[in-house]
């Protein structure tokens, strides 16, 4: 069977789209789909492509027993459109740049993370650059719960 290709994205990719590819690679892992489901994350600006994630991020990721510091950041390029099959916006302002800047063939494959966790009644991971540490807090859980619901559609697609 065909490589599941995941892709997050965010703004500057420092803060919740390195979080997301982070806790959905350890997830993939830990669910027995690391050989058929790969990830990835960019952002739709090019703020800091090059840079690791942001400090507070590894923090919070490291307390939860995760490391994310191999992490660089890159901005979303045209190929990523053919070659991703999940396009993970992380908000609204995200998902509207990725729509205008793909083909309509590829809509399907972009959606809102959150998306994936109903039972939180969110749309939107809040961009917690400008806040305090609760809010890498707060990203942790809300990716952690969209990725177990995206981990279990691709599952249930495979079957």
């Amino acid at each position: 069977m065909n490589r599941v290709k995941v892709l997050f994205v965010c703004m500057g990719n420092i803060c919740r789209s390195p979080t997301a590819e982070g806790v959905f690679r350890q997830l993939i892992k830990k669910h027995g789909l690391a050989e058929s489901v790969s990830t990835d994350s960019a952002g739709t600006h090019a703020y800091h492509v090059g840079e690791p994630p942001d400090q507070r991020a590894q923090a919070t990721a490291k307390n939860r027993g995760l490391d994310i510091s191999d992490l660089r950041a890159r901005s979303v390029a045209d190929d990523d459109f053919d070659m991703f099959d999940y396009i993970m916006a992380m908000d609204a302002d995200n998902y509207s740049n990725l729509l205008k800047h793909s083909s309509d063939i590829h809509h399907n494959k972009i959606a809102l993370f959150l998306n994936y966790a109903p039972h939180l009644n969110l749309t939107e991971v809040p961009d917690p650059y400008y806040g305090g540490a609760k809010g890498f807090e707060n990203v942790f859980d809300m990716v952690e719960a969209a990725s177990e619901g995206l981990i279990a559609q691709i599952k249930m697609q495979k079957n």
